[in-house]
């Protein structure tokens, strides 16, 4: 049984009731406008930290992305180096290797 049904089965009196609407003045108009606004410029708030959070988050992303790259282009650096290195030992071991078989 629902709760006001137990209500009418109780023995309580019951007052049947209509709901009047209050008049749509222009005052109350105005206020229920600026209760919505003010609604509205909190929830614009909330948006904007969040935007301003996730700014946030991305400059780091930004910047750990950066360093990275730095990172990235150093060994590269080294590589190339190592290679140029690589290239004039195999050059000089081929120069012996010619000479070596000349010799012989």
């Amino acid at each position: 049984m629902r709760e006001d049904e137990q209500l009418l089965s109780s023995g309580d009196p019951v007052i049947d009731a209509d709901i009047l609407p209050f008049p749509n003045t222009g005052e109350r108009r105005l206020r229920v406008a600026l209760r919505n606004l003010d609604a509205a410029l909190a929830e614009q708030r909330q948006a904007i930290a969040a935007f301003r959070a996730e700014l946030a988050a991305l400059n780091s992303a930004v910047a750990d992305l950066g360093q990275s790259t730095q990172l990235l282009q150093d060994r590269l650096h080294d590589a190339a180096e190592d290679t140029a290195l690589a290239r004039e030992a195999a050059l000089r071991l081929q120069a012996t290797a010619e000479a070596m078989e000349q010799v012989s």
